[in-house]
């Protein structure tokens, strides 16, 4: 069994649960994905497993036949290593929503939303200057620096710059329902990514007692 799954956040909405209480779930569609090549120890020095999902508009010829290896007509949108399981893996196969079951722990990675240049109160939360006596920079970044000593700025100062677009992975996300006959999946809570975006879907490790 893989370790993973690739998909696509379709987006949010909510479920009513028996007991009455409303649960908020990100959609994803996760699969069916096909096993497009097994990475072995002895020719490739690791373990692993290339997944394809979705169809590429205009692949290229190299990303077409390496997808006519495994029976599938054009390129891979998106490719993927994972971690191989237990179980026995053959090039062409299909993984399905199967691997995932309700009421277990996944950990779900996508790309932020970019956000350009943000400021310090947008980037890191920053309170801002006084919205009273006369203060003419409430949004500013104030003082960053010290005196004479040590006349410099520090490395890693919070400051304004490049928010957004980074690899997030939300980690320990429960999987409240699995459709198969939809071809999605339901986790508790936000997926990083806008609508639309790919989203990995891995086994959450399990800890040792």
């Amino acid at each position: 069994m893989s370790q993973g799954l690739i998909g696509k956040k379709l987006g949010m909405t909510r479920l009513f649960m028996s007991e009455g209480n409303s649960i908020p779930v990100t959609v994803i569609e996760a699969g069916p994905v096909r096993v497009v090549q097994l990475k072995t120890k002895k020719r490739d020095g690791y373990e692993a497993l290339q997944l394809g999902f979705g169809q590429k508009r205009k692949p290229n010829k190299p990303e077409i036949g390496h997808a006519n290896k495994t029976g599938f007509q054009g390129g891979y949108k998106i490719l993927k290593e994972f971690k191989p399981g237990e179980g026995v893996f053959v090039e062409g196969q299909t993984l399905t929503l199967a691997l995932f079951s309700p009421g277990e722990k996944i950990s779900v990675t996508g790309t932020s939303k970019g956000r350009g240049y943000a400021g310090v109160m947008k980037r890191h939360g920053f309170g801002g200057g006084r919205a009273t006596h006369g203060c003419l920079t409430p949004r500013g970044a104030g003082s960053i620096g010290c005196s004479s000593d040590p006349s410099r700025v520090f490395p890693g100062k919070r400051m304004a710059g490049h928010y957004g677009c980074a690899r997030v992975t939300v980690k320990n996300l429960v999987v409240v329902d699995v459709r198969p006959e939809y071809g999605v999946i339901l986790v508790k809570g936000a997926v990083p990514g806008p609508n639309g975006g790919p989203v990995y879907l891995k086994k959450s490790p399990k800890l040792s007692s």
